[in-house]
Parts: C-alpha cells; structure tokens; sequence
C-alpha cells in the first residue's frame, strides 16, 4: 500500500513537472504590457579602507557604480529574462538616470510607452555596497531621490493614451504601483474597461505597495505579509488562522480571482474563492542572499504564467521558483527560463 501511494505522488508530481514546463515552452510567444513606475537602481561599491580619523565612520575606496531597472523596470526585465516581449509604459525624467535606464533594457523590452517629461526626476535608489577584499559586499545605506510631486494631469493625460491605444494588443497586463502617481485606481479601471471591449480575456495584476486596497475587479495581486498586515491593521506572524483570514478578506474586499500572499522565508499562499488555500513552500534554501526586487520577479513570472494559459496554482509555483532563485543572487536581479527549467526538474516534492 506504501509502495502505491509513492507511486501515485511520484506520477503526480511528474505530471504536475510536464505541465509546468509546457507553460514555460509557451512564454516566448507572449507579449506582456507592464505599466508603472520605473526606477533607476543604482548601486555603488566599494572596498573599506579604513575607519576615519574625523568621524566613528568607514572610509570607502570606491569601486564601481551600476545603474539597472528597478519598479516597473525591473518587472519588465524579467518578463524579458524569461524570454517573452514587454512593451513598457511609465515616466523617467530628462536626468542622468533616466538616459541610463532607457540604455540598461535589453531588446525584448520595448520602450515606445515610456515618456520623458520636462522636469521629471527620475526616482533613484542608491545602494552604497562595501566589503573587504575577501568578503561579500554588503549594503550599508541606502540614498532615496524621488520626485516631490506627483506627475501633472495633462502628463497623466497622455500617458492615459498612449497605454489605452496599445493595450488591445498584449496577452497579459502588470501593473507596478511604486506611489509616484503613475499607476492610479483610474487607470486600471480603464484598462480593465478597454480590454473588456474588446471581447478580450486578458489578465491584469495588480502590484501596490502603499495602496492595494484601492484597486478592485483586477485578476489577481501578489502583495507580501507585511504589506497584508499594514493594509489590514493585523497581525499575521506564524499564526495560520490569521493567514487564512487575510486572505479571505483580501478576496472578498479586492473581488479578485485570486490572491497570492509571499512570505519569504516560509514560501507563499494562494487564495481563490470557493477554493482550499494552497500553502507552497520556499524553492531552494532559506538563507536568503539578497530580498531586493524580489517582489517584481514573482509578480512577472506570475503575470506570464496566467498569460501562457497557467492555472492559478500553476502560475503561484512558477512564481515561488523564480523567487526561491532570484533571492539567492545579489542585487536587482532576474530569472531565466532555462533557470526555471532546471528549478522545476530539480523539485521533486509532490
């Protein structure tokens, strides 16, 4: 009886293997509309040097500085990375910034919705990295340069436009709300309206990270814990019933189709109503490298999986595989497909 049970979970979980990889098969004949904020990472290195004479503080010899999409640029990177085409919209200003993102975006990103207005700072993260010789660099600081102001209407009023006369043509909507104004609850519904004219059925995610509850009749959302736990006043921790709580209420407040809560180290939950919850736990190790633009990752392999014909379940493991990888790498960072590849054969659990 033993043995045919180890049979059956192993069958399942080969099948459940051939099913995911036949997704990824279809990623390259996806195109995806990510709109959002996009953001300069910069990342500054250097080795210690010594501690200073004027002040308790390290003295760093400086190394190198690299500049890579981050926000919406980051998403729309790893859409790229898994090899379907993105057509990219948002704002970067007529900064040192913005010229160097425009530059960093490989060929698969298309960058004909992204606008440049006059007097736009382009929202830059600074990381100052340092280490000794022999060390991993570690960050010790980071340096925030944001716009002050949200963008104007007219601006907006475009940027409306040019989205809406584009958006009738992708297999799949990621919307990256970073609260620089860009993505607003207006603008999906357009979106939402646009592609519901069309006669279309195309998925539209949802990422805010201050003003989730805002945005409703989306497909689904991949908000993490403690952005569920600011958004509700509650407090989740390891408590599973809280957990399952959260979720119900997010399905029921968002009316969406499904919720997918990230908690790092413990993998991640997906919610769908009418349906059991479904825990998946963390791919790989749980000592994590490096956590940064992790979020934008698991919201792009999740928007492509659901673009490629995913179940949500499916789309949910894709999605914690490229989070499980993307956490081990230092930096903004992406998934491949190959990556993903390998991560599904190499999983075995049922």
């Amino acid at each position: 009886m033993q043995n045919s049970r180890t049979a059956d979970a192993h069958s399942g979980s080969h099948n459940r293997q051939s099913r995911l990889l036949a997704v990824v098969d279809r990623f390259a004949e996806r195109r995806l509309a990510v709109v959002g904020d996009i953001m300069a990472d910069e990342f500054l290195t250097g080795q210690i040097s010594r501690v200073s004479r004027e002040a308790p503080v390290l003295i760093l010899r400086y190394q190198s500085t690299t500049i890579v999409p981050g926000g919406g640029g980051n998403a729309a990177n790893n859409v790229a990375a898994l090899g379907a085409g993105v057509d990219l919209f948002g704002l970067v200003g007529q900064d040192d910034g913005g010229r160097a993102l425009l530059e960093a975006f490989p060929p698969l990103v298309r960058r004909r919705g992204v606008m440049r207005p006059a007097g736009y700072r382009t929202p830059t993260k600074t990381r100052v990295l340092a280490g000794g010789i022999h060390s991993a660099k570690q960050q010790i600081v980071r340096i925030d340069r944001e716009p002050s102001d949200p963008p104007p209407a007219p601006v907006l009023q475009v940027f409306t436009e040019k989205v809406l006369a584009s958006i009738g043509r992708v297999d799949a909507v990621l919307l990256s709300d970073y609260g620089y104004g860009v993505v607003t609850p207006l603008l999906a519904d357009a979106i939402a309206h646009t592609l519901k004219s069309s006669g279309r059925s195309v998925p539209v995610l949802v990422d805010s990270r201050y003003n989730l509850s805002a945005f409703r009749d989306v497909t689904a959302c991949t908000p993490n814990q403690p952005e569920v736990e600011q958004l509700l006043g509650m407090r989740i921790g390891d408590d599973d019933e809280a957990l399952e709580r959260a979720g119900r209420t997010l399905l029921r407040r968002l009316r969406m189709d499904a919720v997918v809560i990230t908690r790092g180290s413990h993998g991640l939950s997906l919610f769908e109503p009418k349906m059991p919850t479904l825990h998946i736990p963390i791919f790989g190790t749980d000592e994590i490298a490096d956590v940064t633009g992790a979020g934008d990752t698991v919201m792009a392999t999740m928007t492509l999986a659901l673009a490629a014909g995913a179940s949500f379940e499916e789309a949910a493991r894709l999605a914690n595989y490229a989070g499980g990888i993307v956490v081990m790498k230092r930096g903004t960072a992406t998934v491949s497909a190959d990556e993903l590849r390998q991560a599904i054969a190499a999983d075995e659990k049922p």
